[in-house]
C-alpha cells in the first residue's frame, strides 16, 4: 500500500488531474452533472457512500455503472422490495453434500458500486443487512466474516414521490451515508443532446477504464492525509455545534458526522489541486454532507422550516476563519 507522510503541490496536481479525467469520463454517461459526479468520486475517495433522492429515470444506474467501469471495478443492483430478505444482500450458505462442509455463495453486495435501488422500499430487518458492510467494508454471515472489495461505495436511491407503503430510514443508517444529493433532469441543451443519443441511451455500457482499482486505492491514501489546520477543525466543530442548539433541530450533526466532513473536505480540496483545505470548502459540502444528519423538530418542520435551511444559518451565524496556507 502506498505510503503517503505529506501531499506536495506537485501531488495535489497530478490528482487534480487524475480527478478531472475521471469525472470527464463518467460524464459521457451523465451529461451535464459534472457537480454530482465530482460528489460521487469525493463519496468514493473518502470511503464513504451516497445517497441519491431522486425521481426514476434520472441516471443513478447509469452513474454507478459508469463509476464501476472507469475505476475497473465491478458493478451490481439490488432492487428492493418489501419481500427481500436480509441474505439476499449479504449472500447465504449452502451445505455442499459432495464435500460435507458449508459453502458461502456471495450475494450482490460483493462488489466495488453497488446500487441499492429504493432503498426504502424494503423491510427495516432488510436495510438493517447493509449497516455492518456500510461502515466496516465486510459482511458476517454464520460466524464467518468476509472483505467486500476495495473501492467500496453504496450508492442508494430513494423515490421523493411515492412513499406509499415505503419504510422511511432510520437516522441511524441515514448517518453512514457520507452525501445526500440528487441528479434532477437535465436542462433544454442538454436535454437536446441527450435524445441525440437516444440510439445508444445507457453510454455507461461502453466506458473504458481510465483508472485502476489499485490507483484508486491510492489516491484515497493521498486524500487522507491532505493538510487540515487547526482552525478549520475548530470552524468544523463549531458548525455542528451551531446545529445541535438550532431551536428547529431536535438532533444536530453527529460526531460522525463531523470526521466525515473533514474526510470529504480533504478529498475535495485536492480535486481543486490544494495541498490544503479551507473554509470555501466546508461552506460548499456543508449541505450534501450534513443536510440529511438533521433530526428536525416536528412543530418546526410542520411550519415550513428544513434542514437546508438550518445549515443555511448556521453557515451565516458562524465566523469563518482566517487560514492561511
Amino acid at each position: 500500500m502506498l505510503e503517503i507522510q505529506q501531499v506536495t503541490e506537485e501531488n495535489a496536481a497530478w490528482f487534480a488531474d487524475t480527478y478531472g479525467r475521471i469525472t470527464g469520463n463518467v460524464g459521457r454517461a451523465l451529461l451535464g452533472r459534472e457537480e454530482v459526479v465530482r460528489l460521487a468520486l469525493a463519496c468514493m475517495f473518502a470511503g464513504g457512500h451516497l445517497l441519491l433522492e431522486d425521481a426514476p429515470g434520472t441516471g443513478k444506474t447509469a452513474l454507478a455503472r459508469a463509476l464501476a467501469a472507469t475505476v475497473q471495478g465491478t458493478h451490481s443492483r439490488i432492487q428492493f422490495t418489501p419481500d427481500l430478505l436480509p441474505s439476499d444482500i449479504t449472500g447465504v450458505e449452502i451445505y455442499n453434500q459432495k464435500s460435507n462442509e458449508w459453502e458461502f455463495n456471495k450475494g450482490p453486495i460483493f462488489a466495488s458500486i453497488v446500487l441499492a435501488d429504493e432503498i426504502n422500499r424494503a423491510s427495516p430487518k432488510t436495510q438493517s443487512a447493509l449497516l455492518e458492510v456500510m461502515e466496516e467494508s465486510r459482511v458476517t454471515v454464520g460466524r464467518v466474516t468476509h472483505e467486500v472489495d476495495t473501492p467500496f461505495m453504496v450508492i442508494a436511491t430513494q423515490n421523493p414521490v411515492e412513499q406509499a407503503g415505503t419504510y422511511p430510514l432510520p437516522e441511524a443508517q441515514l448517518d453512514r451515508f457520507l452525501v445526500k444529493t440528487m441528479i434532477g433532469y437535465p436542462d433544454r441543451s442538454v436535454g437536446v443532446e441527450i435524445l441525440k443519443g437516444s440510439a445508444e441511451p445507457d453510454r455507461s455500457r461502453t466506458l473504458p477504464a481510465v483508472i485502476s482499482t489499485q490507483a484508486v486505492q491510492g489516491m484515497a491514501v493521498m486524500a487522507g492525509v491532505n493538510y487540515v489546520n487547526d482552525a478549520i477543525l475548530d470552524y468544523v466543530q463549531r458548525l455542528v455545534m451551531a446545529t445541535r442548539s438550532h431551536k428547529n433541530v431536535r438532533l444536530g450533526v453527529s460526531t460522525r458526522g463531523a470526521i466525515s466532513m473533514v474526510r470529504v473536505a480533504r478529498v475535495w480540496a485536492l480535486s481543486q489541486g490544494r495541498n490544503f483545505v479551507l473554509p470555501d470548502d466546508i461552506k460548499f459540502l456543508a449541505e450534501p454532507v450534513w443536510a440529511h444528519r438533521l433530526v428536525m423538530d416536528p412543530d418546526a418542520e410542520f411550519a415550513g422550516a428544513t434542514a437546508q435551511q438550518v445549515i443555511a444559518e448556521t453557515l451565516k451565524d458562524v465566523s469563518v476563519p482566517t487560514v492561511r496556507k
